[in-house]
């Protein structure tokens, strides 16, 4: 089984709700919509051909220059048997950052959407306990989003006069 092979299976199975992004570094790449994809991840997972039973990692992208796409759920699954990978793309918009919980197909999802939940606000419909995982509680912010500057303006210990400059 190879890159081409899966594409083949996915096309025939989801037809245009799927659409190839590319083979970055030989990794299948597929995005989908929230809609399909708890289907389509099912496929993945118990397709026959296809095998891939093993979740890798979700994860979240913030790409605010995007408009209508500023987030990405990132899924990666492996095939342990063929060796092989695929990732699962997900865009959603910034006023409705909701995605189905891949917890109805992995136990160990539960934990990967919490991180996601924790550091993008990406939430998860559906899943059993949704909450701060490594944040405090009462943050009130997301803070791996691009939201923020990357340094205080107000910091003095960062004044070119202090480097000779």
């Amino acid at each position: 089984m190879d890159n081409n092979s899966v594409l083949d299976n996915l096309r025939v199975a989801f037809g245009e709700s799927i659409s190839l992004i590319g083979e970055p570094h030989g990794l299948l790449t597929v995005e989908t919509s929230a809609a399909s994809l708890i289907a389509l991840l099912s496929h993945l997972k118990e397709d026959s051909t296809l095998g891939f039973n093993y979740l890798t990692d979700i994860t979240a992208v913030h790409y605010p220059l995007q408009i209508g796409r500023e987030y990405c759920v990132v899924y990666h699954l492996h095939n342990m048997y063929e060796n092989l990978r695929i990732r699962v793309k997900v865009f959603l918009d910034k006023d409705h950052i909701h995605i189905p919980t891949a917890t109805v197909l992995w136990n160990g999802a539960n934990w990967m959407e919490r991180e996601t939940y924790d550091f993008y606000g990406v939430v998860f419909d559906g899943h059993p306990d949704l909450r701060r995982i490594l944040n405090m509680d009462d943050l009130d912010v997301f803070p791996m989003r691009k939201e923020y500057p990357l340094e205080d303006p107000n910091r003095v210990d960062k004044k070119d006069f202090y480097f000779g400059r």
